[in-house]
């Protein structure tokens, strides 16, 4: 080949080079200009309601005592969802990638990812009609028995229809998303790490447990972040499945509201300095998931402890 050839070929590739990095560049900033442009909605129309009357505002008492109570139950409602998803993600990321026969592997890999693609509004369906009933009697049996710790006190409700339920089905709709990118991880896991424990004498589990499991910890917490950013913006799944009503300390009494779920049901009918409130509930929704994820950046930064070359 030629000189000029050559030449012509490093033209071309970096010509390449360039127009694929601009590219990348104009997505990066669009990313940057859409979120910064929601932000500066969100912030105008809240306007009016920093500026009103408390007494104007939903409850008499300012945007504080009204944003309160479905902050804590957003926040509630999101932990429940976490505390359960994520050890069960977890444990069945890795039967999929270190147990599980291949094809059996295949199979549940299937299910976990059909799971994601199930609508927010049929898990909502199935806890409103399904899982709430079964539930009320088990909160029945809790309220009797286990009534003096206050997150169980009574009295239990009776529908199921309570904080807990839209935890457990917040859980079930963030699942698959923690299972499938903790899979992912699991399975990137470098070779040598694992054969080199394994040559110790190390147990499979000893294994995971010293190369598999640190290697995954940045993407773990990743996963789990993305979860729980899905469990905050939750709103049909959450406004079906939840009675509303007034903060309870309780988790199975009827009662509670998520920020989404208040959104969604009163946006409709909202005018005025109403639809300011909502849409300043949503400028705190916004809020609370960028420093959620801000802060998950920051634990992944401090965490790393492989490089991820095989």
């Amino acid at each position: 080949m030629s000189t000029n050839s050559l030449t012509s070929t490093g033209r071309a590739g970096d010509s390449g080079d360039k127009i694929f990095s601009g590219a990348t560049l104009a997505a990066g900033g669009l990313i940057l200009a859409v979120l910064f442009s929601v932000a500066v909605f969100l912030l105008v129309q809240a306007l009016p309601t920093f500026s009103a009357d408390p007494a104007e505002i939903t409850g008499g008492a300012g945007f504080g005592s009204y944003i309160l109570p479905i902050v804590i139950g957003t926040v509630i409602a999101a932990a429940i969802a976490l505390l359960i998803a994520t050890p069960l993600g977890i444990g069945v990321a890795l039967f999929i990638s270190h147990y599980a026969p291949r094809r059996l592997a295949q199979i549940f890999g299937y299910v976990i990812d059909l799971l994601a693609a199930i609508p927010s509004v049929v898990y909502g369906a199935w806890g409103y009609a399904v899982l709430a009933p079964q539930l009320a009697i088990a909160y029945a049996w809790l309220a009797e028995y286990l009534g003096w710790i206050p997150i169980f006190e009574g009295p239990a409700s009776q529908t199921g229809r309570t904080m807990l339920t839209a935890g457990i089905v917040l859980a079930v709709m963030v699942l698959p998303i923690i299972t499938s990118l903790s899979r992912e991880i699991f399975l990137q896991t470098p070779n040598l790490h694992e054969e080199a424990a394994l040559a110790m004498g190390a147990t499979r589990w000893e294994m995971i447990r010293m190369a598999v499991l640190p290697f995954a910890r940045p993407g773990i917490i990743s996963a789990a972040m993305l979860g729980l950013g899905r469990a905050l913006g939750e709103t049909m799944a959450v406004a079906l499945v939840l009675s509303g009503g007034a903060l309870q300390a309780s988790l199975i009494q009827s009662g509670n509201q998520t920020i989404a779920a208040e959104i969604a049901l009163n946006f409709p009918e909202a005018f005025g300095l109403r639809l300011s409130e909502l849409i300043a509930a949503g400028l705190v929704l916004f809020v609370i998931t960028l420093a959620v994820n801000i802060i998950a950046r920051w634990i992944i930064s401090r965490h790393k402890e492989f490089s991820g070359a095989n």
